[in-house]
């Protein structure tokens, strides 16, 4: 089970720049009184282990002492279960670092902000720093910076700053997510309805859609999501399991969230639906009702009467309303579930003549009282029929869940815009004349493209805005600023969620020659060399989570050949096999302009 050490040695011993400086004398860098360091003794025993590796001869290397000294430094490494050799890779690699730093006393720089300086002027400045208390060969060879840009969404204060960065953890997108889309209904009134289309895995749960929504709409800490399937107008099902796979949910069902406070989940479920008057053929002399509209869900909270119903409906439908109005009751305060009455009227469904209204209607004081309020409102049974009249003074009791229907005419229609609650949008849609073909490998591109993708922070990942003096739901955009020599890219192939682990077999196509990524680097000094890249390591995992099989792909640059190393066997393999589902982590070192161009101008004398 060291198979992940071997992967990961073995791409790092072909390192040139690492071979070259370890084959020479480098114990007058060695820094022993680095306190964040091993005092030395990991930096020797991996240099020893690279020179015995590159002794002439084809003889395997037990590396005895150096996996004591990894055990001894990084306990989580010892004994001999599986690891992840991409976590191997970054011990070893700020490991070697903190060894090897020239700096033996790091002065104390007092971050500055940015303050509307030029980019080019804090990136020098935070680079100067960072090298004054890091300055080792790992840092020469393997450290680039990126930008960081975050965005209060409430001041829009811009706070910019510089970061190093070893290497780049990059998601893998599309051919294992999915973009759903869901409506987020504020359950307080307190706002519109608003779509949100996230990304989750195809294989989640909704406990990760929740997540993902909420860190969408920038839900806050006392909020959480109540999730439901809407079928035919109204509540076919609350999906409130955290633990049920996203595949459930299909792409033409209809999910809306419903944004409560926390506290919501202890009290009455308010559950609104809606109809409106449809005219019957002169024969019939009537109206049918008929349900529209996508239902709402609120909370009600210590409610006496029916007014209180009336009251907790007006609030969550107080942003759909076109102009003020006044009514006989007052603002919305809680809410709790109404008695139903005696007797039943008709069904939801039933045709209601103006006979029918008029003998439910004989009381004056049940006109002058439904007269007053803007719905005409009944409550139901579980299957939403069996409606039953609520009137202001109605007791009430506790229930669980309490559903409501509301009467529209014309006389609401003039005091609330109903197309918020109109034309809910599908989970995925899919053009009609889209045809279902496979699905076609992601490239390393679109990797990167998902790694630097603006995006809110989670609740859990609040910024503190220094203009707002609060912490903050900021939006952050990553870009490459400063790219190294040896740039590694790290497939973030094991994904786990606060729900679910799982590995990603996806096929990244990724170049092994010509990796241009001067589109994606925003300075615009060359002074540091170019932004083209060749591949010359490949880091392996076979298998699932908790075992599989780790090896490498490294290119001897001398003989200008790849070689397979699978524990103790090592084997030639051609270029054009090193590309597959099972690349974990990327190596890549820079291309120099002139060899480059003595590569075009060899490749041009050749087709001549």
């Amino acid at each position: 089970n060291t198979c992940f050490m071997n992967s990961a040695l073995q791409c790092l011993v072909h390192t040139p720049p690492l071979m070259e400086y370890f084959l020479e004398d480098y114990t007058n860098e060695i820094n022993t009184q680095n306190p964040l360091g091993t005092h030395g003794e990991l930096a020797l025993a991996f240099g020893e282990l690279l020179r015995k590796l590159w002794v002439s001869g084809r003889t395997s290397i037990p590396p005895r002492v150096f996996k004591g000294k990894l055990a001894r430094f990084a306990p989580q490494f010892s004994g001999y279960n599986q690891h992840d050799s991409q976590e191997l890779l970054a011990f070893l690699l700020d490991g070697l670092h903190e060894d090897l730093n020239r700096v033996k006393q790091k002065p104390y720089f007092e971050q500055k902000d940015s303050d509307g300086r030029p980019d080019e002027e804090v990136a020098d400045e935070c680079w100067m720093y960072h090298k004054a208390r890091n300055d080792s060969i790992i840092v020469d060879v393997c450290q680039g910076q990126y930008k960081s840009t975050l965005v209060c969404p409430v001041c829009n204060k811009i706070s910019i700053t510089f970061d190093p960065f070893m290497y780049l953890s990059l998601p893998l997108p599309s051919t294992v997510t999915r973009t759903m889309t869901v409506t987020v209904f504020y359950g307080d009134g307190s706002g519109l309805p608003m779509p949100y289309t996230v990304t989750v895995l195809k294989h989640g749960v909704y406990g990760d859609l929740c997540h993902a929504l909420g860190t969408a709409c920038c839900i806050r800490s006392d909020e959480s999501l109540l999730l439901a399937e809407v079928y035919d107008h109204r509540i076919y099902q609350y999906l409130d399991s955290p633990m049920e796979p996203l595949a459930s949910i299909k792409d033409n069902d209809y999910i809306v969230a419903y944004r409560l406070p926390k506290k919501a989940a202890e009290f009455t479920r308010l559950e609104i639906c809606h109809r409106y008057q449809e005219k019957m053929p002169d024969i019939l002399k009537g109206v049918q009702r008929k349900v529209f509209l996508t239902p709402s869900v609120t909370y009600l909270e210590d409610a006496k009467t029916g007014a209180d119903i009336d009251r907790a409906v007006k609030r969550v439908l107080y942003p759909l309303r076109r102009k003020p109005c006044f009514s006989s009751l007052k603002a919305h305060e809680d809410g709790s579930a109404p008695e139903a009455m005696e007797e039943s009227t008709s069904n939801c469904s039933d045709q209601l003549t103006p006979r029918d209204q008029s003998k439910d209607s004989d009381s004056d004081s049940y006109l002058e009282e439904m007269s007053s309020r803007e719905f005409f409102q009944l409550c139901t049974d579980d299957r939403g029929f069996g409606c039953r009249p609520i009137l202001k003074d109605s007791p009430v009791k506790p229930d669980r869940i309490v559903k409501v229907m509301l009467d529209w005419t014309d006389k609401e229609y003039e005091l609330y815009d109903a197309s918020y609650l109109k034309d809910l949008p599908e989970v995925h849609k899919t053009g009609p004349t889209m045809k279902k073909t496979r699905q076609e490998a992601i490239s390393l591109f679109s990797c990167l493209d998902a790694f630097l993708k603006e995006e809110p922070l989670g609740p859990d990942d609040m910024w503190y805005c220094p203009s707002c003096k609060a912490h903050r739901q900021a939006t952050k955009k990553l870009d490459l600023w400063r790219l190294p020599e040896i740039l590694v890219f790290h497939l973030k192939r094991f994904s786990y969620s606060r729900f679910l682990k799982n590995k990603l077999d996806t096929f990244v196509n990724f170049p092994i020659h010509n990796l241009d990524l001067s589109k994606y680097v925003k300075s615009k000094d060359m002074s540091s060399g170019s932004h083209v890249y060749k591949l010359y390591a490949v880091s392996n995992h076979y298998g699932g989570l908790g075992g599989g099989h780790y090896s490498a792909y490294a290119k001897l640059i001398d003989e200008n050949r790849w070689y397979h190393f699978d524990d103790s066997h090592v084997s030639p393999v051609s270029e054009d096999d090193i590309r597959t589902s099972a690349a974990y982590v990327l190596f890549y070192r820079r291309e120099e302009v002139e060899s480059r161009a003595a590569g075009e101008l060899s490749q041009g004398h050749g087709s001549s």
